[in-house]
């Protein structure tokens, strides 16, 4: 029996207001047998926000106890707030053969490749400066000065494309919602994951 996990590992990264999560949300439907993994986070909840839907929300101290019992495969500081990734319910979800995808930032993308290399790196940028100041604009969410701060990070986090397998601008939605689903289905058909999933059909015909 191959030691090969039937379900892929996707790690999404972008800055913030490049579409990541509206990308994500879209693709869900359009694709049997995806689920995207539920950050724990410390940040504060923000209206319309549901707890064990957009985030487990949980205080810092839970947070830091659940460092401590190795319950994160990755975490990480984000605009002063800590964010951290189940490793029991990806592991558990890869194997029964359900791809997973951790929105996560470049620095946990990192931490999930040194534990599970075999992960697959997908970043997705804006076309443009102005396009991606626009859309933090008219989120509503922040202030003149957060707004400030975000595209000054966005132009740090963006220099971390160079770490990704693939790289998607999110230009026209539906194009670049195509490109992001067709990265997943390939990633089924790859031999590795092929020779686990269709064992029994090659078993057959070699026989």
């Amino acid at each position: 029996m191959s030691s090969v996990s039937p379900g892929n590992l996707y790690i999404v990264s972008a800055p913030s207001g490049a579409g990541k999560t509206s990308l994500v949300n879209a693709l869900l439907p359009s694709l049997p047998n995806v689920q995207v993994s539920i950050s724990h986070t410390t940040r504060p909840q923000r209206p319309g926000e549901v707890d064990g839907v957009n985030y487990h929300f949980v205080g810092a101290d839970q947070f830091r106890r659940m460092v401590e019992e190795s319950a994160f495969l990755e975490y990480a500081e984000v605009f002063g707030n800590f964010y951290g990734t189940s490793r029991q319910w990806v592991k558990d979800t890869l194997a029964g053969g359900t791809d997973v995808v951790l929105e996560i930032d470049w620095q946990g993308g990192q931490q999930i490749r040194r534990l599970m290399p075999e992960a697959l790196s997908i970043f997705i940028l804006p076309p443009s400066r102005t396009t991606l100041e626009q859309r933090l604009t008219q989120r509503g969410q922040d202030d003149t000065a957060t707004i400030e701060r975000r595209m000054a990070q966005a132009v740090s986090e963006m220099s971390h494309y160079v770490e990704a397998d693939y790289l998607v601008v999110n230009d026209v939605f539906e194009t670049a919602l195509q490109e992001l689903r067709s990265i997943l289905i390939a990633g089924r058909l790859r031999l590795a994951k092929q020779a686990v999933r269709q064992q029994a059909l090659l078993s057959e015909l070699l026989s």
